[in-house]
């Protein structure tokens, strides 16, 4: 089987007008280096605008994320931030809006989420979450829908599924042409 790169098919043509996603992620104390690299190479594959490190999360050059990103970390823009409190300030000044991925009791699912580009996700801690503050300074909490006895994904799995489900959100408030030359506005398909 020939494997073809995603950018020379026909489906990237719908692509091609993102430059860079309007979404930033914030990982706070993110423990796993190896969740780190798997959130380059997602970052990488979606063209996320930025991710941001915060408190003990890794960062490159670091040998356990480069096993997982596989250059990733060269390709993604990247901040090393001590205070994830500060972050999120200045990125809620830059017009952002913050959501913790997290389940809480004021909670939206992430298929019901509308969300305001630009957009921050956070993601916390492997086992303690996100911290009590970030979560307070949060516009929005948003949880995955867990319909089996585990109440929780792995981080770097619930970021995959974040952040391909805002790029899925941000195309559609888009027209896009189809190869016969219709255009399918928002929420067509």
């Amino acid at each position: 089987m020939d494997r073809l790169p995603y950018q020379v098919t026909a489906a990237a043509e719908r692509y091609e007008w993102i430059g860079r996603l309007p979404v930033a992620v914030l990982l706070e104390n993110i423990r796993s280096v190896y969740n780190v690299g798997a959130f380059f190479r997602t970052a990488d594959a979606a063209r996320v605008e930025k991710l941001y490190l915060c408190g003990i999360t890794a960062h490159p050059p670091h040998r356990g994320i480069r096993k997982t990103a596989l250059g990733a970390e060269d390709a993604v823009p990247w901040e090393r931030c001590s205070d994830p409190a500060e972050t999120i300030a200045g990125l809620r000044e830059r017009g952002y809006q913050i959501a913790a991925i997290e389940t809480s009791l004021h909670s939206v699912d992430l298929f019901d989420w509308i969300p305001v580009f630009p957009v921050c996700v956070v993601f916390g801690n492997e086992v303690e979450g996100i911290q009590p503050a970030s979560a307070a300074r949060s516009d929005v909490h948003v949880r995955l829908p867990m319909l089996g006895v585990k109440h929780s994904l792995n981080v770097a799995t619930a970021g995959g599924i974040v952040i391909y489900e805002l790029l899925r959100k941000y195309r559609f408030q888009y027209p896009w042409p189809s190869p016969e030359g219709a255009t399918f506005p928002l929420n067509s398909r």
